[in-house]
This record gives structure tokens, C-alpha cells and sequence, in this order.
């Protein structure tokens, strides 16, 4: 199994734990059996990647603005850059709830599915209920106020007190760029070490993805043998991929509109890097692609794609944010929440913020969710009815990361006067001729 790429080994994990829970469903035994001696495997799993939530966040996110310590000499490239990032996260996040809200896909789930859902995962719906009812009863600017942590070490003890973890990382980040850079190489490097280390377990961490999703469908399936489920997570899979598609025509508009450039232009010359992001599910694998083709195909000078699309990788996620919010609508549709305008606005604001510490790698996604789902009030278990296709939407999601900094890389050059005609002289072809 070792020998098959890990997207084929989580559906094989897919595949043999619904059919696992399907055989062991016709047994009277078999539910018992399945929530006692195989479920517990899938909590481990979530349970791991909960547990490299918080130390991914700092390590990534502490970097990726410490990073940006030549913004002195940059100032005006670097705040479009980050200007621009950010519109289009939030572009990306607004995208993925009106998608999630118009086609409700949760809501296909019969009322019977619905409550033996809730049923399992009562005690946890009961505590989050619990903290929405104590924020309703807080003043207008408590949110502001739960901002800023009094204690960062007690902020990091609760998954839900993510956006304090991220306060702090970007604060921290910003104090590494204003003190002299002699003194701030020694905390620089031990961050650049940790960020490698956590990215080193994540891919430990991912080693036992097939199994995780094998224990979390096996379980799923026995515990709500229903098929409108599998319809559900099915629209679902649509949605996420609609999103997408839409985020896709969004940056080809911008590129459109501000260089003028032709789409066919664009889209032949990051094609290939756009090819190698969906087969590694990793922004960060396929960045030296991504230079490469942005320099030489797409005409942006070297200084800027240098600048633009390393920071991208790292603060960059418009696909991972997209889904984030259709993954955290779709859950509390299918557990029978109904989100107020309110926690929609905090699920833009959350994935926004989280999608900056989101490594480049495959997973990394999975685990800002619990982030987005903690922080809205919705039950973390829900990362069950979507973990079957998340490896697949990884991929399609990692393709729009890289396109959304091609086109920020294509739009800063060309504001700045630095996109001119291609270096390669084969530029309109998806390969290089031998």
C-alpha cells in the first residue's frame, strides 16, 4: 500500500470502510463492534490533527511574516502584494458561503439521519450550544475584547481560542521585523526550524490517513446506514467544486481586466505548475514550478515572482479558504444548525486569518477547519461526514491556490511596471518542445 500515492490510499481507506460498515451493519453485533474497537482509531486521527493545530499555526504563520522583513525596501510591492491576498481570501470565503447557502447541501439529510447524527454527538453540540449561549449574552465588543489574549499560554490550551493564537503569531511576527536583524536571526531561524519540524509531523500525521479514514467511514456508516448521507456528502463535493470553478473565473477576470492578457495567455502558461499542484496537493512542492512559469512564461520580472510567490505559498489559501466555508456551513446544515448572519461574518473573518497560517502541504487544510469549526460554535466530530473526500478536493483546491498568486504575482507587476514579454520562447505551449 506504501507504494500508492496517498490520494489512492485514503480512497482504498474510503472504499474498505464503508464497505467494512456496510457488512458489519447487517449483524446485530456489528454496530457495537465497529463504535467500540474501530471508531476510536478515527478519533485518534482527528485527535492528531487537533494536536498540531496550534504549534502549525505559530511556526507558519510566525514565519511567513517574519519573512517579510525587506518590506522596508519593498514597501509598495508588499502592501499590494498582501492588499491583494487578502481580497482575494475574502473573495474566495464569500464565494464558498453564498455557494454553501444557495444549494444546502446539508439540508438534504432526512430528519431520521439528522437526529442520529445529533444523537452521537450530543455532548459535543451540547457544549458548543453552551459557549453560543454565553456570547449572546456579552456585550457588543466582546468579540474585540476575545481578541487579544491576557495569557497566550492559556489561549493555547483551547482550540477555540484560535484567533488569539493568530493575534499573537502576527504580533510576534511583526516585533521580528522591527528589531535589528542580527538579533532577530536567532528567533527566525528556531521558528524556520519548528515550522519544518511541524510540517515533518503532519506528514507522519498523514501516514495514517487511509486508516483515519477508514475507522471515521467504517463508524459513520454503521452508526447512520442512510443513504441520503452519501447524497448529501455528494452535493457537498459539487458545491466545494462550483466554488472553485467560480474562483477560477474570478482570477482569470482580474488578469483580464488589469493586464490584459488573454485567458488562453494565462491559463497555457501556469498550466503546468497548475498540473503538478493537483498531483502533490502541495503549494509548496510546486513553487519552484510555479517561479519558473510565472518568470519565464507569463513575463513577470524575477524580482517580484521572488517576492510574491513565496509569500503566497505560505498566507495564500484562497481554495483552502473557499472550502473551509462550505465545509463548516455544510456541517452545521447536517447537524440542524442554523447560522446566524453573524457567525457567518466570524466564519469569514476565522478562515481568512486561518487560511495565512495554512502550510502548503496535504492535510493542512483539514486542520484550519477545526479552527473555523471551533471558533463558529459547530460541532468538530462533523469533520467525519466530510473527511471521505477531502483528499480529492485537496487537489482541486491546492490548483486554485497556486493560480489565485500567479495572477496577485501577474497584477503587482504589472502596477509596478514589471510585466513584459515572455523569457521562454515556446511560452504558448503547455510543455517545452524537445
Amino acid at each position: 500500500m506504501r507504494k500508492l500515492a496517498l490520494h489512492w490510499q485514503i480512497l482504498l481507506g474510503m472504499f474498505f470502510g464503508v464497505l467494512f460498515g456496510l457488512v458489519f451493519s447487517e449483524f446485530d453485533w456489528g454496530k457495537s463492534f465497529v463504535v467500540d474497537w474501530v471508531k476510536p482509531f478515527g478519533t485518534i486521527f482527528i485527535n492528531a490533527l487537533k494536536l498540531i493545530a496550534v504549534p502549525l499555526i505559530l511556526a507558519s504563520l510566525i514565519k511567513g511574516v517574519s519573512d517579510l522583513k525587506n518590506i522596508a525596501q519593498l514597501s509598495n510591492m508588499g502592501g499590494r502584494t498582501i492588499g491583494l491576498y487578502l481580497l482575494t481570501t475574502l473573495t474566495a470565503v464569500t464565494i464558498g458561503l453564498t455557494v454553501v447557502n444557495v444549494i444546502k447541501p446539508g439540508n438534504t439529510l432526512s430528519d431520521e439521519t439528522r437526529t442520529e447524527l445529533l444523537s452521537s454527538y450530543a455532548s459535543d453540540a451540547a457544549a458548543k450550544q453552551s459557549i453560543a449561549a454565553t456570547q449572546k449574552e456579552a456585550g457588543p465588543l466582546q468579540a474585540l475584547v476575545d481578541l487579544v489574549p491576557s495569557n497566550i499560554f492559556a489561549a493555547m490550551q483551547d482550540n477555540g481560542n484560535m484567533l488569539q493564537v493568530i493575534f499573537f503569531a502576527i504580533f510576534f511576527g511583526i516585533g521580528l521585523v522591527l528589531i535589528p536583524k542580527q538579533k532577530a536571526k536567532a528567533v527566525k531561524d528556531f521558528f524556520d526550524a519548528l515550522n519544518e519540524v511541524i510540517l515533518k509531523l503532519i506528514d507522519l500525521i498523514m501516514i495514517a490517513a487511509p486508516y483515519g479514514v477508514f475507522a471515521l467511514l467504517a463508524a459513520l456508516i454503521a452508526e447512520a446506514p442512510s443513504a441520503d448521507l452519501f447524497k448529501a456528502l455528494g452535493l457537498y463535493t459539487v458545491t466545494v467544486l462550483i466554488g472553485l470553478l467560480l474562483m477560477i473565473l474570478f482570477y482569470i477576470i482580474l488578469v483580464r481586466i488589469f493586464t490584459r492578457k488573454k485567458t488562453g495567455f494565462f491559463l497555457k502558461g501556469i498550466s503546468p505548475a497548475q498540473l503538478l499542484a493537483f498531483s502533490t496537493s502541495s503549494s509548496a512542492a510546486t513553487l519552484p514550478v510555479t517561479m519558473e512559469r510565472v518568470h519565464e512564461h507569463l513575463g513577470v520580472q524575477e524580482d517580484v515572482s521572488s517576492f510574491v510567490l513565496p509569500i503566497g505559498a505560505t498566507i495564500n489559501m484562497d481554495g483552502t479558504s473557499l472550502y473551509q466555508a462550505v465545509a463548516a456551513v455544510f456541517i452545521a446544515q447536517a447537524f440542524g444548525m442554523d447560522l446566524s448572519l453573524s457567525a457567518q461574518l466570524g466564519i469569514i473573518a476565522t478562515a481568512t486569518l486561518a487560511s495565512i497560517g495554512s502550510a502548503a502541504v496535504p492535510g493542512a487544510g483539514m486542520v484550519m477547519l477545526v479552527i473555523v469549526l471551533a471558533q463558529a460554535g459547530i460541532p468538530e466530530a462533523g469533520l467525519a461526514l466530510i473527511f471521505a473526500v477531502d483528499r480529492p478536493l485537496d487537489m482541486c483546491r491546492t490548483a486554485v491556490n497556486v493560480t489565485g498568486d500567479a495572477s496577485v504575482s501577474m497584477l503587482v507587476a504589472k502596477w509596478l511596471g514589471k510585466l513584459g514579454k515572455p523569457k521562454a520562447k515556446n511560452w504558448d505551449d503547455h510543455y517545452p518542445k524537445k
